[in-house]
């Protein structure tokens, strides 16, 4: 594989001189590049901007959102919920416009989530080895743009970047930022989980995730809906697969090859699709102990991993990248905002070193392609049972499971891999210290 790797990057850089590099490199052009993107996911929503209408999960969104400002039912307080209660705040945030202008205050919210990152990443321009980074996560944000800009991911991943970079200096406002990531999705609790092993601030991070959670808990108790406040727990595990999770995959194909008793249908209750079949029922039950396994066991590897006094700092990013792959890999549900969970990490892992992270973020590119070309572009074929965009669905769950096994692999070198030398173990308690302190 490092040879294909050293291939692509040698045609990148055929593509990317020296002074195209320098270029890209500056405050003027990153802003520049920053503008215009965003100006293109304005233009591309501006019909249904102009016209009050909102467009992938909004119009969910802007219903929850009415629901409580005009007749005071609020989701995860009067009613039970499929999101965290954290999710209600950005919801019901996008609606104090009135209901005409939610689609542009959700394209506010996350543009305004994307340049923190972007800043956080450069330290404002400032740290030269962040354009890098800041630039990759423009391309994947464009890329994944059909989910990342109308779905609760597109402002949680940001917050995640954030959170993970601001980590060795700003440990409370980091923690700050995961937890309350967290209770917006479910899915930052796999970064938080490894921040916790890996990081020497985890003190730290565990008292202000306990502050920030024992906030929401008081405030949700304030209000009235404290009984409901575990609820998104439950309604996720009563769902069915999938028709997009990797585990759903080799039923989604027996489906579209016609088997008796294998069929892809719609689950109007949650307006999403799932697929029925032989063994769907147990497999779908297996899915949460089997994902709860794999993340203790990637946690013990991490553990020793530190015991062995390794690089904190890629100890905690492969950490992450590998519970954050199993929270997707062993997952019943498998929607194309998901992918926008390991984006992050891969951002931040760029940042600390291209060459480490290149295989991860080559993959990166082309999972947000092909889950792009899955939905919305060759959707409906999919549910249709075509076969080209079976393919296209086969490939990107292939690359995930890929990716997961390079986390793996990585996390396994660094437990069984020798500290060589006392100047090589020196340099990664500094590293450590740096990162970490």
């Amino acid at each position: 594989m490092s040879n294909i790797l050293d291939q692509v990057d040698h045609r990148v850089r055929r593509v990317l001189t020296p002074a195209r590099r320098l270029w890209l490199e500056t405050p003027r052009t990153l802003v520049i590049g920053f503008i215009a993107i965003h100006v293109v996911f304005l233009l591309a929503l501006l019909p249904a901007i102009l016209t009050g209408n909102v467009l992938g999960d909004l119009p969910l969104y802007r219903t929850w959102a009415q629901q409580g400002l005009v007749h005071q039912i609020w989701m995860g307080i009067n009613v039970e919920w499929v999101y965290p209660i954290g999710a209600l705040f950005p919801i019901v945030f996008a609606g104090l416009g009135g209901p005409l202008l939610y689609q542009l205050m959700w394209f506010l919210m996350t543009a305004a989530l994307n340049a923190l990152a972007v800043m956080v990443l450069t330290d404002a321009g400032r740290k030269i080895s962040g354009y890098r980074p800041a630039w990759f996560f423009l391309v994947i944000s464009f890329v994944l743009s059909p989910v990342g800009l109308l779905r609760l991911e597109g402002l949680t991943a940001p917050l995640v970047i954030m959170g993970l970079v601001l980590l060795a200096r700003r440990p409370v406002v980091a923690a700050a930022l995961l937890t309350i990531a967290t209770w917006v999705k479910v899915w930052p609790a796999a970064v938080v989980v490894a921040v916790v092993v890996a990081s020497r601030r985890r003190i730290t991070v565990i008292l202000t995730g306990i502050a920030v959670t024992a906030g929401t808990v008081v405030t949700v108790f304030a209000l009235g809906g404290l009984k409901y406040i575990t609820g998104f727990v439950t309604m996720q595990s009563d769902r069915a697969m999938q028709l997009e999770a990797p585990i759903t995959t080799p039923w989604v194909w027996l489906a579209a090859l016609g088997h008796p008793n294998t069929f892809i249908y719609q689950n109007y209750a949650i307006a999403t699709r799932e697929v029925s079949g032989p063994g769907t029922t147990l497999i779908a039950s297996l899915m949460n102990p089997l994902m709860f396994i794999a993340m203790g066991a990637i946690v013990t590897l991490m553990l020793v991993a530190l015991r062995r006094h390794h690089d904190v700092s890629q100890l905690l990013l492969v950490g992450s990248l590998a519970l954050v792959g199993a929270f997707i890999i062993f997952n019943k549900v498998g929607s194309p905002q998901y992918m926008l969970w390991l984006a992050p990490v891969v951002v931040v892992g760029v940042s600390q070193s291209w060459h480490a992270w290149r295989a991860p973020a080559y993959m990166m590119v082309a999972i947000g392609v092909l889950t792009t070309l899955i939905f919305p572009v060759f959707y409906m074929p999919l549910i249709n049972g075509d076969l080209s965009a079976l393919v296209l669905l086969t490939a990107r769950n292939g690359l995930l499971i890929v990716m997961f096994g390079w986390s793996l692999v990585t996390l396994w070198r660094m437990v069984v891999a020798p500290v060589t030398s006392p100047a090589l173990l020196n340099r990664r308690l500094a590293a450590t210290r740096t990162f970490a302190a």
